[in-house]
């Protein structure tokens, strides 16, 4: 039987090299392969299981590489180890991604031993402490097995983690009573709970809300750092370090460098402070040499059994020598600055290592062309005849006749399109022309002359003509690249940040009371009755409490980002409730105004455009990337709008580089196909050009004429584009709002994609509702907009969301360090060496041209451009332009960059006094880069030996946790769709938004929506409860106040039964039995419940003595009814009607217990709901 592998093993000679390895016949030089050969080859050495280490040029390379094996050998672990970077200077924080990744290969290694290691060769050539090592400072947790705890701890933190209340991010734990959190940086946060030092359970659990997910019987910990280092070592390392210090200094004295000879006794006498106090992170990885505790390569936490590969060993030695010619450069410089201590080189190894560890493991090299191997003497080589394929640029008939030729000619035609949906669709698409295809997995049986389709993805095609086989990928059929097999991006988990993340000094509103400032939580004592309160500061200092049960009435003050603080109300004053119902009524106007222009909308007939056609799915099938979930849903939203007969209006949201370009491109396509013409509207001259660009560039091979009208049109171009649009001979038009000027007439309009209309004037959008009139509109916005503000507007407005990041994006890896002309100058270099582009982003207009010429002598090969918001706007447009069109390779600006263009060449953003900006800017900027398939970097810099303010403290203690993705990231997130509301219900409702916050602005919002589609509004009764029971989180069982807050916002919202079972589930998972006191909060919120289903708005125990009041028109309470929950409870009730007419039950409970308290009330309260279940319809 034949399947895929035999026509592989034969085309590539894998008989004889594999039986001359077996004679130890290495090392080996293997020479003709290129691309996707290369992985095919060394997959079938590795056939019967063997582990090997793949050393490639490039961390791109190794990318690759890792993802042709993972489809060749998918019953084995293949890991891809990432390169670390080597930091010539200090860093106060850094994103762990690629530490994770790395921390995950050398756990498996170390434990499994088994796996297939692919890297780039820089990602191997800093030396390791050994494998018993890593062993010894991983934790291995069984159930059943005693422990000792503080030892445990001890690990964890000498391992890398840090200790805090609530475990959110990886490489941290909590410890609260028996229970201990750990979330490790390559694998699930664990919960492993403790019957004194037994374990007693273990539980993985999710870190977004903190719930328990799965039980395991053992789990395996790893350190969260590469390099552990013991308090004994430290002083050992702090002895050596002042001895080399002591050295260094007296040279640079006697040279008269007193300066620098200062300089660096500042810099090591900081270094020692850090290490005395136990401070470990990556400053100290390059005195590691200085411990006793030796380092070893990479190698060796490979088996014996290891192949080693060396792909293109010439240029790995070149990459080897350039970075040690580097490193050595930059010590130099440190040392003669008084900035350097130990030369680092001792810790890396060379080229000769490489070769010297394939003396006693089998050895291959492989090269493209026919040269030699530095050092390499090889015992066998061989030349296989491999050749690459030509693309069909989505030329459907030349890959038909192609595939045709080559069947004909008896060979086995192989195609590889990513996933299951492309199969089915080419095998469709194939069958239409006339050619046979059959989808098949890898160790299916196969014939000659047959074409077979497989649901795996390859970077490159290529043909074995010795094993009659050609293998097509989709580089070949669609010119995209190849889907990488790893994580699906996930959407943002929808987290409620409001009260959870609420720190004394936030400002809130309270419903009643207006906007107030918290002061934190207080336990206060009422008549022997401890409760937790919050603590309200109004205007005057007046001071308000605000009960548990009343939390509902709270919400966390959010206006717009950059506004003033809001102004804080007077307790008991009239002003809030004026300003309530002004915006009340403001909102109304704006809700009559939104349903009444929907309604037109869908009076209004339109054109309804043909289903998909085969044009439209072969145009489909060319996009280069996998399409996100948000992606396929907003492209489904938009084809329904597009074949009603009523004008499509919807407004598509995501970020920059999310994809929104893409669903107007396929929208453009589909109204082409009915022969209408498209026009495409945007703000800027610049993303005029870009748009253009990309139109022409997906439309390649299509009859499809695009144009674009703008400045950079001339007037003579200009006149004859507008007569092409009258009379029907251009199909797209791309432009700013020249395109709304009287003289352009469509021949036949019949969509419009409308970029960021925010950032139209208000002459434009006027000229916008004439143009819209009954044709198809689309808008993107790069904004993004609030769910709670999408969900309110749900029927008025048609809006689709994509939140979800493209796949196969390297993560941003984020430096926080002081400024040093060093640290810019490697990080501009790096970028232009890999032939990237750089923003240097300088937030001060007046000094940017010193800044620009200070940079132009530190990286003198580089070319330098400024753009600002202060010039004119042609100038900035030409920047801009030469920017994207890689005139210059670094844009030094203010914050301009922060919205709009599309520029994935520019993957490296050094942000100067970053910690001047906000956290939301941060976010928004650093989302610039890391747009592309490539590795981006973002250096947040700090002015060195600034005295920082304390609210600078702060803004870089929150830096540090943005590189984290910690809270600061959802607050950060919070801020933007703040933004993003201000867009969608323009400058006149803002300042309404502002006086009352963002929560209610949109339940005002939604109720009105409501009320004039005639839906019933939900009214939910919030009953006071007053009972004189001890009920509140102990300090003991929840030491974490803002985690307390999040717990007391939460069960405040219960709404049912099921919740609040969940919510116990929760408390027990994170914290334990509860004690007493939270057990009564647990069943005054089940009194809550039944007391809101009974339309009770008051609880209120008086010694021995607890009245219910209900509200007005109860009508399952009948005087029959009454008596008969009077006889049926075991507790004396009796009955009056106040002087508001309602309903008043008066329960004796003979006793000041507050069990029993809590019991009778509940009794009584399920009694009546008895008689309500009977009663009511």
């Amino acid at each position: 039987m034949n399947t895929i592998h035999s026509y592989l093993r034969r085309g590539l000679d894998i008989k004889e090299i594999n039986q001359s390895l077996s004679h130890g016949e290495w090392p080996q030089m293997i020479y003709d392969l290129t691309g996707s050969q290369k992985a095919a080859f060394v997959a079938q050495l590795f056939q019967k299981s063997k582990p090997g280490l793949i050393l490639t040029y490039s961390e791109e390379q190794a990318q690759k590489w890792a993802n042709d094996l993972r489809t060749w050998c998918n019953d084995q672990t293949i890991l891809h180890l990432p390169t670390t970077e080597w930091l010539p200077f200090e860093i106060l924080g850094k994103s762990r991604e690629t530490t994770a990744e790395r921390i995950r290969v050398l756990n498996q290694l170390a434990h499994d031993r088994k796996c297939t290691v692919v890297a780039s060769v820089l990602a191997v050539e800093r030396r390791l402490f050994s494998v018993d090592r890593w062993k010894k400072f991983t934790l291995a947790f069984e159930i059943g097995q005693k422990y000792n705890l503080s030892e445990v701890l001890s690990l964890l933190t000498t391992g890398g983690y840090e200790r805090i209340e609530t475990v959110e991010g990886q490489g941290q734990f909590a410890l609260r009573g028996g229970i201990l959190d750990i979330a490790p940086l390559d694998g699930e946060a664990v919960r492993i709970e403790f019957f004194d030092d037994e374990v007693d359970s273990i539980r993985t659990f999710d870190l977004g809300t903190q719930k328990s997910t799965s039980s395991q019987n053992k789990v395996l910990i790893s350190p969260a750092m590469e390099y552990i280092v013991t308090k004994e070592e430290l002083g050992e390392m702090r002895f050596a370090i002042r001895a080399e210090a002591r050295k260094t200094t007296g040279r640079l004295q006697r040279s008269g460098r007193k300066v620098a000879a200062e300089r660096l006794q500042n810099k090591v006498d900081l270094l020692v402070e850090r290490l005395e106090q136990g401070i470990l992170d990556e400053n100290v990885y390059p005195f590691l040499s200085l411990v006793n505790t030796p380092l070893v390569p990479f190698f060796s936490y490979l088996t014996d059994d290891h192949f080693v590969v060396l792909d293109e060993p010439l240029r790995l030695k070149e990459q080897l020598e350039f970075q040690a010619n580097e490193r050595l450069l930059e010590f130099t410089q440190q040392l003669e600055n008084g900035e350097g201590v130990v030369h680092p080189e001792s810790q890396f190894i060379v080229y000769e290592e490489l070769l010297k560890h394939g003396e006693h493991h089998p050895l291959i090299g492989l090269s493209t062309l026919l040269r030699q191997a530095p050092g390499l003497s090889p015992k066998r080589i061989f030349n296989l005849n491999a050749r690459p394929l030509t693309g069909f640029m989505g030329k459907t008939s030349k890959l038909v006749d192609e595939i045709v030729h080559r069947k004909d000619a008896g060979n086995v035609v192989a195609l590889f399109v990513g996933d299951e949906d492309h199969v089915e669709r080419l095998i469709q698409g194939l069958k239409d022309r006339g050619v046979t295809a059959s989808r098949k997995e890898l160790l299916d049986p196969i014939e000659e002359g047959n074409v077979y389709i497989y649901p795996f993805s390859l970077d490159q095609g290529f043909e074995l003509p010795l094993g009659k086989l050609v293998i097509l990928t989709e580089t070949e059929i669609y010119k995209r690249e190849s889907k990488a097999i790893g994580k699906k991006p996930s959407a943002p988990a929808q987290k409620n940040i409001f009260i959870a993340d609420l720190k004394p000094g936030d400002f809130v509103v309270h419903v009643h009371h207006g906007i107030g400032q918290f002061t934190g939580i207080e336990r206060l004592e009422v008549g022997g009755i401890a409760k937790d309160y919050f603590g309200i500061r109004y205007a005057g200092e007046d001071r308000l409490y605000v009960p548990l049960d009343q939390l509902h009435l709270l919400q966390k003050y959010l206006g717009s980002a950059g506004e003033t603080l809001p102004k804080l109300y007077k307790l008991g004053g009239s002003e809030w409730y004026k300003v309530k119902r002004k915006t009340r009524s403001a909102v109304k106007e704006m809700a009559i105004d939104l349903v009444k222009l929907y309604a037109q909308r869908e009076a209004v007939q339109g054109f309804a455009f043909s289903q998909d056609n085969v044009w439209q799915t072969e145009f489909e099938e060319k996009f280069p990337y996998v399409e996100t979930p948000d992606q396929i849903q907003s492209i489904e939203d938009v084809k329904k709008d597009m074949m009603r007969s009523r004008p499509m209006d919807r407004l598509l949201c995501g970020d920059v580089g999310y994809g929104k370009t893409e669903v107007a491109l396929r929208a453009a396509f589909k109204a082409v196909m009915d022969s209408k013409q498209v026009a495409v509207l945007v703000p800027t001259t610049i993303l005029a050009q870009q748009h253009f660009n990309t139109f022409k560039e997906r439309f390649i091979g299509y009859p499809i004429t695009i144009e674009m009208l703008s400045r950079f049109r001339s007037q003579k171009e200009q006149k004859e584009i507008i007569q092409g649009l009258k009379e029907g001979r251009i199909d797209v038009i791309v432009g700013t709002h020249r395109i709304l000027s009287e003289v352009v007439k469509f021949s036949d309009l019949g969509l419009l994609v409308i970029d960021e209309e925010q950032r139209f004037g208000v002459a434009h959008k006027e000229k916008l509702k004439t143009l819209k009139g009954n044709v198809d509109v689309l808008t993107l916005s790069a904004t993004p907009i609030p769910r709670t503000l999408h969900m309110s507007l749900v029927g008025v407005r048609d809006m689709s969301v994509i939140e979800t990041p493209p796949e196969g994006r390297y993560p941003v890896q984020t430096y926080v360090t002081e400024f040093r002309a060093d640290v810019v100058r490697e990080a501009i270099r790096r970028e232009i060496q890999r032939g990237g582009q750089v923003f240097y982003v300088h937030n001060r207009v007046e000094d940017m041209d010193k800044v620009t010429n200070f940079l132009s002598q530190l990286v003198p090969e580089a070319r330098f451009g400024v753009a600002h918001g202060q010039m004119r706007e042609r100038e900035l447009e030409r920047v801009m332009l030469d920017f994207l069109e890689h005139e210059m390779d670094v844009l030094v600006s203010t914050t301009i960059i922060e919205t709009g263009l599309d520029m994935p060449n520019a993957n490296t953003l050094i942000i100067d006094e970053a910690d001047r900006f906000g956290l939301s800017q941060l976010y928004q900027l650093r989302g610039r880069v890391g747009r592309s398939n490539r590795k981006a970097y973002t250096y947040l810099l700090y002015k060195p030996q600034k005295v920082l303010t304390e609210i600078a403290e702060k803004r870089l203690a929150a830096i540090r946790e943005f590189t984290e993705f910690g809270a600061g990231f959802k607050i950060a997130m919070r801020d933007l769709e703040i933004r993003g509301a201000g867009n969608l219900i323009g400058a006149q409702q803002h300042g309404h938004l502002s006086a009352v916050g963002f929560e209610m602005y949109s339940q005002m919002l939604k109720e009105a929506v409501q009320e004039l589609r005639g839906e019933k509004l939900e009214e939910i009764v919030e009953p006071s409860i007053e009972l004189q029971v001890d009920a509140f989180l102990p300090d003991a069982y929840v030491a974490d106040n803002q985690t307390k807050a999040s717990l007391y916002q939460r069960l405040a919202m219960v709404r049912n039964e099921d919740q609040l079972s969940e919510m116990v589930d929760e408390l027990l998972d994170r914290f334990g039995t509860p004690p007493r006191e939270v057990e009564h909060l647990i069943e005054i919120i089940r009194i809550k419940l039944l007391a809101s289903s009974l339309k009770i708005e008051q609880i209120q125990q008086a010694k021995q003595n607890v009245s219910l009041r209900f509200l007005a028109n109860i009508n399952f309470l009948t005087g029959e009814h009454l008596m008969s929950a009077a006889s049926a409870s075991p507790y004396p009730l009796s009955f009056r009607t106040m002087q508001n007419g309602n309903l008043e039950c008066k329960v004796r409970i003979r006793t000041l217990d507050q069990e029993v308290a809590i019991k009778a009330v509940h009794r009584v309260l399920s009694t009546f709901c008895d008689i309500a279940s009977r009663t009511t319809p």
